[in-house]
């Protein structure tokens, strides 16, 4: 009997890889060329910058930078093979011991595992969609044997390094580095590196912008696993993992200039039309950035000072908060991402207002109680009691100064978004105002 069921297993295992032949010697012909691979030229957005190399506009359909790999730190590259694929020097495009690894999780725990290589990753990117099937999957591993067969193992990872989605709308790790940490690549710590190693996997559930606890996770999984291949020491990895992260937010300082990038961009994209936003670009001002950014300053600051002299124009809108702590909070946060911050002027959901004191919650979740100077001139009447829909910015608070706002909640005080519009150095946005959209911005 056990004889049988060998033969019987031999037999059935001969007639899948004879069907698996015939169907890879008739689709295999069928494959996209490659050779366009070997001139690479991926979408590059038009980039703006003042006369010393501070970038103030960024125009395109992605956000890409494209890096040589011998230019991409090896640190770099170390991370993203020990989370993705400790194999890559070794195999020829697909990984078997990891695709059976892969088959016993997926039928034996009912969950679904990848066992993708970096070559896979990089031909479903470029020709296939991400549909879990079990004929895309074939299709990839043709696909990823004939990128072996004919590109470098170097050009597929610097291929792959330069085209993956990282989120925040950045393709690439260059562009991630900007994107998440205003840096380059080659000026990131251990920390920042393992972050993003961690993001191809899926950008949106590890983005560290938007889910921290979960990208911190990811990173921890990543650090651990460049102990495991011999890239970092357990030393490293423990201060790595130490290291807090200041992931960038729209509250950073910047230099506006967003007028001045506007008309750089209306004058390339007369001369080169839409392919102005795929070519990269790089257009240079006569600008100095901190010229431009004290010409910022001093018009908002007139600004500001313009809009507190006028009497209180009540709330920009109104959000329903429910009975419910954890509804209530996704409420607020949903009603201030509509309503975002813009540098100084913080949004902010008043939960409880009268003429004497104020009580309001941020974008953070902090809460804070204005009350005395603060509300000079604010004639704000009460929210009456069981009110389900509560006011919204902006009745903003504003910091002074950074140094003030964190000595004490005295340095805020409420205030407006500016309804005057105007014009700093060389067409700086002034305060309350931003210069109309335009195709593929990216700010």
């Amino acid at each position: 009997m056990t004889k049988k069921l060998l033969i019987f297993g031999a037999a059935l295992l001969a007639l899948i890889t004879l069907l698996l032949g015939v169907a890879a010697a008739l689709i295999y012909p069928t494959l996209p060329d490659l050779a366009e691979l070997n001139d690479y030229q991926p979408k590059q957005s038009l980039r703006v910058f003042t006369s010393d190399e501070v970038l103030i506009g960024e125009f395109g359909t992605e956000r890409r930078k494209y890096l040589p790999l011998d230019q991409i730190p090896k640190q770099m590259q170390d991370a993203l093979l020990a989370i993705e694929d400790s194999n890559f020097y070794e195999h020829s495009g697909i990984y078997l011991p990891g695709i059976l690894r892969a088959i016993v999780a997926n039928t034996t725990q009912g969950r679904s595992q990848g066992a993708s290589t970096i070559t896979q990753q990089l031909a479903r990117t470029l020709y296939l969609t991400k549909k879990k099937v079990y004929s895309r999957k074939f299709v990839e591993a043709l696909l990823a044997m004939k990128l072996e067969s004919e590109l470098s193992k170097q050009k597929i990872l610097e291929v792959y390094m330069n085209q993956i989605y990282l989120g925040q709308r950045a393709y690439g790790f260059e562009a991630a580095a900007g994107a998440y940490y205003g840096k380059t690549l080659k000026d990131l710590s251990i920390a920042e590196t393992a972050m993003l190693a961690g993001l191809p996997q899926n950008p949106a559930y590890a983005n560290p912008a938007v889910n921290p606890e979960r990208a911190r996770r990811r990173q921890h999984l990543v650090i651990n696993r460049m102990v495991d291949t011999g890239v970092i020491t357990a030393e490293q990895a423990e201060s790595a993992k130490a290291e807090k992260l200041h992931i960038r937010s729209p509250q950073d300082a910047r230099v506006h200039a967003e007028f001045a990038a506007e008309m750089a961009r209306d004058v390339v994209f007369e001369q080169y039309g839409e392919e102005a936003y795929t070519k990269g670009l790089r257009v240079y001002t006569t600008l100095v950035s901190q010229e431009q950014a004290a010409a910022y300053r001093a018009l908002r600051r007139s600004l500001l000072e313009l809009e507190k002299r006028k009497p209180y124009r009540g709330p920009e809108g109104f959000v329903a908060l429910p009975d419910d702590e954890a509804e209530r909070d996704s409420a607020i946060a949903q009603a201030l991402a509509e309503h975002p911050d813009q540098d100084d002027l913080r949004a902010a959901v008043l939960l409880q207002t009268s003429t004497q004191k104020v009580r309001a919650v941020m974008q953070s979740g902090e809460e804070l109680t204005l009350s005395g100077e603060a509300l000079r001139g604010r004639a704000i009447g009460p929210v009456r009691q069981g009110a389900r829909s509560q006011p919204l910015a902006p009745r903003r608070h504003r910091a002074r100064d950074a140094r003030r706002a964190q000595q004490g909640r005295a340095a805020r005080r409420l205030v407006h978004r500016p309804t005057a519009r105007g014009r700093g150095r060389a067409g700086g946005a002034g305060a309350g105002h931003r210069p109309r959209p335009c195709p593929g911005r990216r700010l």
